[in-house]
């Protein structure tokens, strides 16, 4: 189906907004509250004004013998990715791109005794967009301040690029809705790498559910709880304090995905299922605003940060599915706990529990089965993906999942195959941001997820081929 962007962009009011306009401070924006009282009203407007130019879903673009890379951002996140490509067969890393010069040099240099001779663009603002325009380069990765990856993405894939940006994808529903767009309009792939569902015990309970193992999916726990108080707080860490600055000035799960991510394939969200509508609930803050008015009073560089209204320590977001399935999921990244993502899975026939650690498994009698049984069951429905590729990629970060998933999309890309997650599951699951703000800043009202698939999720076949039966798989690790 077709429609009139210009006509799109003025009736969902997005022509106003400075989507891709390559001015940092206008992406930082996002940083700040959006606490817009019509949200509910707004939301539906975006999605009525949608017409579906393509559906992405199952989309497969043509075959890319050699996969031609940027990356955008090389602070924490981006050098792991370069690490990992340059062991991936048919890859060639054309550029790097960050603004600060010494981060591009320093992995350029890295890959001075490689094949590898990428172009460096830093120093300036507008750098970005100067890689993005190339005409040698097929895949766009986008990792910078999660505040900036819609605009990148949005550019990157208007100027003829696929798209691997890291979590979460957008921060605004108004995001949400023009990757959507410009991805069908474009027919670029725009995948979010969610690596924590390439975990092995995330793979084998999927494959466990896919073939039957839990009966009817009921319910999910999942979560991100981990202490980030020492990385928020370091002056040499995070870029500009800009999460420092998003817990400061914003509410809500500000980080979905690690936890929906594994739910959403579970439950076959965009597939068969989808999002319906959230409810959001946030403690108080019971350590930030106190944290920061004391380093303040030995550093400066902290009082900006005085009398903020931080974030909760925790936030508890439920959500129901148009199947009637339920999802509890939290956050908290300020109170000293142990990493934990729960990853309850829920059925008629059986449930698992992953954290905390080891994987525990029950049938229908509700009891754990043996700790025999269980590395049984984790044999029996490990996945050839895992099979193919997870005793090499096992000891990268993440437990194996930054190495798999950038191995699966390229060669996912160089056989021509549909990539493990889309453009909407990443619109989806990044609007549990602003959502779930919306909801706590009203009492925790309900507010409807929109369906970033216009229907087309009643047809849509499961994606993420854990068992390479639609080829590929023939991708070498270096």
């Amino acid at each position: 189906m077709k429609t009139d962007r210009r006509n799109f962009l003025k009736m969902t009011g997005l022509a106003g907004l400075t989507f891709a306009s390559g001015d940092l401070k206008s992406m930082a924006g996002e940083i700040k509250s959006r606490n817009i009282t019509d949200l509910p009203q707004r939301s539906v407007q975006l999605q009525k004004s949608h017409v579906q130019h393509f559906n992405m879903s199952g989309f497969a673009a043509p075959k890319l013998e050699t996969v031609r890379v940027g990356f955008i951002g090389l602070g924490g996140r981006g050098p792991a990715h370069v690490q990992t490509l340059r062991r991936i067969q048919g890859v060639e890393i054309k550029a790097l791109c960050d603004l600060r010069s010494e981060k591009a040099e320093k992995v350029r240099k890295s890959l001075e005794n490689s094949p590898h001779k990428p172009e460096v663009y830093a120093g300036g603002e507008n750098e970005w967009k100067k890689l993005c325009e190339r005409n040698d380069i097929d895949l766009v990765y986008v990792i910078t301040p999660w505040y900036m990856h819609a605009d990148m993405a949005i550019y990157a894939m208007e100027h003829g690029k696929h798209v691997a940006t890291e979590v979460p994808v957008a921060g605004s529903l108004e995001e949400c809705w023009k990757l959507v767009e410009t991805a069908e309009r474009t027919r670029k792939h725009c995948m979010m790498m969610e690596n924590y569902v390439y975990g092995i015990n995330e793979l084998v309970t999927l494959n466990m559910a896919r073939q039957g193992f839990f009966g009817e999916m009921v319910h999910g726990d999942c979560a991100y709880i981990d202490n980030k108080m020492h990385n928020n707080y370091n002056t040499k860490g995070y870029w500009d304090m800009w999460w420092l600055k998003i817990y400061a000035n914003r509410k809500g799960n500000i980080y979905p995905t690690h936890g929906v991510g594994h739910i959403c394939q579970l439950m076959d969200v965009n597939r068969g299922d989808r999002l319906d509508y959230l409810v959001s609930l946030e403690s108080n803050d019971f350590q930030m605003a106190a944290k920061s008015k004391e380093l303040a009073e030995k550093n400066e560089l902290f009082k900006p940060f005085v009398g903020k209204d931080y974030r909760g320590n925790m936030n508890t977001t439920l959500i129901k599915t148009t199947k009637g399935r339920s999802i509890m999921l939290q956050h908290d990244g300020t109170s000293p706990r142990l990493h934990n993502c729960i990853n309850g899975v829920y059925g008629t026939k059986g449930s698992s529990l992953q954290y905390p650690n080891p994987l525990r498994i029950s049938k229908e009698d509700g009891a754990w089965v043996s700790q025999k049984e269980c590395d049984s069951l984790v044999e029996k429905y490990t996945p050839n993906i895992y099979k193919k590729v997870g005793e090499i990629t096992k000891n990268s970060g993440h437990g194996g999942g930054d190495l798999m998933e950038d191995w699966h999309l390229i060669d996912c890309l160089r056989n021509g195959l549909p990539l493990d997650q889309d453009v909407y599951d990443a619109a989806a699951w990044s609007s549990i941001i602003p959502l779930s703000e919306w909801s706590v800043n009203n009492r925790s009202g309900a507010i409807d997820v929109p369906d970033f698939t216009a229907g087309e999720w009643k047809k849509n076949k499961p994606n993420m081929d854990i068992e390479l039966k639609n080829g590929g798989g023939n991708t070498n690790l270096l």
